[in-house]
């Protein structure tokens, strides 16, 4: 299909989505919306050209490439079922959620006996750059599909990979979540240490910041341990350990020792049950909850 006649869906415009959607439908694709609990995305998107979608199956009926950008892998397939009765042949499902490989594998193996594509393109950065339109993707996908889903996929990445089948964007997904998330727990760690032994916040980011061990993930991550902005980098601890949680049993089924995946879980799970489970708990806020674990207020 062209860009004249492919017609988009989009589930999941929350923090990350209603940005890549804004600019779907932004530069030329006729794209459908559907509420979730949250209307003022869909609003603000119908404001930009969109079309509200009244039913999961009449965005079935009316897209011939639906995207999804939800939570876990359990509201995928969720969404997936209440689409499947209104899918046409030919139509393809991309899921840009961080989910479950072995979900996804299934899923797709399922969409593909009603002739139904599937393509796995979760995301890296923040929802500054799903607005901005530059966020990274790995893509998931056989040769075919991935051509077909690239063009809709780069009005909101620049940067995209197709980096295998189906499940291995997945799969690169929660690596890459296992670095970022070690980063955090390390950086949280290494701050409440450098309070304790009396280096001040300020003094410890004049070293790192500009040096060898600086990078953007620092940053933001800084952007509320250094400077109090709360909403440096929203993405949420809830969803972090669920992450965390999914590179734990990927490693348990290719039995890959899990020393410092476990440990970075522990970190997460710490704060979770210290009260950390709530909708705007981010991952730079686990500094507080580590710090406050080793006594400093």
């Amino acid at each position: 299909m062209t860009q004249a006649n492919e017609k988009v869906g989009f589930i999941g415009v929350g923090l990350m989505g209603q940005g890549m959607a804004k600019n779907i439908v932004e530069k030329g694709y006729p794209l459908t919306v559907i509420a979730h609990r949250n209307r003022a995305p869909v609003e603000d998107l119908v404001g930009r050209g969109a079309t509200e979608a009244t039913s999961m199956q009449e965005m079935a009926k009316s897209c011939s490439l639906i995207f999804l950008c939800l939570n876990s892998s359990p509201q995928v397939e969720a969404a997936i079922a209440a689409l499947k009765p209104g899918l046409a042949k030919g139509s393809v499902i991309v899921d840009c959620s961080t989910s479950d490989p072995t979900v996804t594998e299934r899923i797709a193996a399922e969409l593909a006996e009603i002739g139904v594509g599937f393509a796995d393109a979760p995301l890296s950065r923040t929802p500054k750059e799903a607005w901005e339109g530059t966020l990274d993707c790995m893509v998931g996908a056989d040769d075919a599909t991935f051509a077909r889903v690239e063009p809709v996929i780069a009005t909101w990445a620049a940067k995209i990979v197709h980096i295998g089948d189906v499940g291995d964007g997945h799969r690169m997904k929660l690596l890459n979540n296992f670095i970022s998330l070690g980063y955090a727990a390390l950086y949280a760690e290494a701050l409440a240490m450098s309070r304790k032994v009396g280096i001040p916040v300020a003094e410890f980011d004049k070293v790192i910041r500009g040096g060898r061990m600086d990078c953007g993930f620092y940053q933001t991550f800084m952007g509320y341990a250094l400077e109090g902005n709360r909403e440096a980098h929203k993405f949420t601890l809830t969803n972090a350990y669920k992450d965390i949680r999914y590179v734990e049993s990927m490693a348990n089924a290719v039995t890959v020792t899990t020393t410092m995946t476990s440990a970075i879980k522990n970190t997460f799970a710490g704060a979770m049950a210290k009260g950390g489970d709530g909708p705007e708990d981010y991952v730079p806020h686990l500094s507080d909850f580590v710090a406050k674990a080793n006594g400093i207020e």
